[in-house]
């Protein structure tokens, strides 16, 4: 769920205090940007289409879903 993955990563981002850590949460905030888009709302609602009609609709799925649509896999 993209919702709960943003609060997670505010979360952790808030941790992040360190000068050696702010590479990596400026890293996360562009992260956080790319979930937030609407072009990855529009990708992610095309794999969940994809993953209902092959049947793959488990959140683990999703993911096997998204490398099999970008990496192209064999057919069955």
């Amino acid at each position: 769920d993209t919702d709960r993955a943003l609060v997670l990563l505010e979360e952790y981002c808030k941790k992040l205090r360190k000068p050696e850590e702010q590479q990596l949460k400026k890293a996360i905030r562009k992260v956080m940007g790319i979930f937030k888009s609407s072009l990855f709302q529009a990708l992610l609602d095309n794999f969940k289409k994809k993953a209902t009609r092959h049947g793959t609709t488990s959140h683990t799925s999703l993911p096997a879903a998204l490398a099999c649509d970008v990496l192209g896999c064999p057919k069955d």
